[in-house]
């Protein structure tokens, strides 16, 4: 049983809960006051560092969500599990986190592997990935600005690889695409906050991936969003050190 019973399917939930959950968290990290004292970096590196304005920028991910919500419509009705009593069975709680698990670990995988390709070709960085840079100081709402074809590849393609490996149906796929946009966000906010669950709790966290957005991270720390194994299965792990600063940590 789930909130939206009765109201709205779950396959209508898997479309649009992951954007409407993206830009509710996303936007309470910006209108969050400047607190300068955990902020990775200050408020005039974002200025001078980032290349693209922030209306650019949303409208580049509302066009990657545009994308996302088209497949994820599709992939939905084509996986469709529904009975000849016109529900579906739901698996148990433990079945359910099974699959989440393995939903992370495959888009984990798939994201570490494209992503560092994109790094290595040199036309596909140049041309496609380099959009993803122009935030040198990440922010939230910036999460998910990237090239059209990137974010076809790496995120929509990837999701919808987690969720068929993993076997989850689209109730359970709410919760695990809502998770990794609030992960992804996070993980761009460019804040350390106190008590953060996700610093608690994450290794691949804001620190973590802020370290790739920087020119000295650029071949390392590929992984996202949830683990940093690839990293440092495969030797493009880079330890993060917080510093504390006049104006920030």
């Amino acid at each position: 049983m789930v909130f939206w019973e009765g109201y709205v399917s779950d396959e209508a939930m898997g479309t649009f809960a992951p954007i409407i959950v993206y830009w509710l968290y996303a936007g309470f990290y910006q209108l969050l006051p400047p607190l300068d004292n955990y902020r990775l970096h200050t408020r005039k590196e974002e200025d001078e560092k980032n290349s693209v304005p922030l209306a650019s920028v949303v409208k580049g991910v509302l066009l990657q969500q545009l994308v996302q919500a088209t497949v994820a419509h599709l992939l939905f009705v084509l996986t469709s599990k529904t009975g000849s009593s016109g529900t579906v069975i739901q698996p148990s709680i433990a079945v359910q986190i099974v699959q989440i698990i393995i939903g992370m670990l495959v888009m984990d995988t798939w994201q570490y592997f494209v992503h560092r390709y994109m790094h290595q070709n040199k036309f596909l960085y140049r041309h496609v990935h380099s959009q993803h840079h122009k935030l040198v100081v990440p922010y939230a709402i910036g999460a998910l600005y990237n090239h059209p074809l990137e974010g076809l590849l790496l995120d929509t393609v990837g999701g919808a690889i987690s969720f068929l490996v993993s076997g989850m149906t689209a109730r359970t796929a709410v919760i695990f695409f809502c998770f990794a946009v609030i992960k992804t966000v996070d993980d761009h906010c460019g804040l350390w906050l106190p008590g953060n669950i996700f610093h608690l709790l994450f290794q691949n966290n804001t620190a973590y991936h802020d370290i790739h957005h920087q020119l000295q991270g650029l071949k390392y720390n590929y992984s996202q969003p949830f683990f940093p194994i690839w990293d440092k299965l495969l030797g493009t792990h880079m330890p993060y050190k917080l510093v504390r600063r006049p104006q920030g940590v």
